[in-house]
């Protein structure tokens, strides 16, 4: 069983950044394509960004691009999802996710594993 376990959530004024990690359990974390989604009541889950195994090829939801950047360091089995210039509407729930094909990041149903999620609120 693969296991991903986010931190790094918290409180952020709009405007600010955040840096959230998962840290992967196993030997086996760069055969993986990673990435985020994230989650707000009453709404469906919602992909954020996604990386290829290598860390050559990443994705973007529009409502993200340029402002967030996801990046791997495979030696620490962990993937990174650095924020900037956060809006409020960037308040979710954001789960770390694994699967074993990056085109699965199309669709949260695809995705093989999950992390707990880790808690993000900006205020305004």
């Amino acid at each position: 069983q693969v296991q991903l376990v986010e931190s790094g959530g918290g409180l952020v004024q709009a405007g600010g950044s955040l840096r959230v990690s998962c840290v992967a359990s196993g030997r086996t974390f760069s055969m993986y394509a990673m990435g985020w989604f994230r989650q707000v009541p009453g709404k469906e889950r919602e992909f954020v960004a996604s990386i290829s195994s290598s860390g050559g090829s990443t994705n973007y939801a529009d409502s993200v691009k340029g402002r967030f950047t996801i990046s791997r360091n495979n030696a620490k089995n962990t993937v990174y999802l650095q924020m900037n210039s956060l809006k409020p509407e960037d308040t979710a729930v954001y789960y770390c996710a694994a699967a074993l094909y990056y085109s699965r990041f199309h669709t949260s149903y695809d995705i093989d594993y999950w992390g707990q999620g880790t808690q993000v609120t900006v205020s305004s």
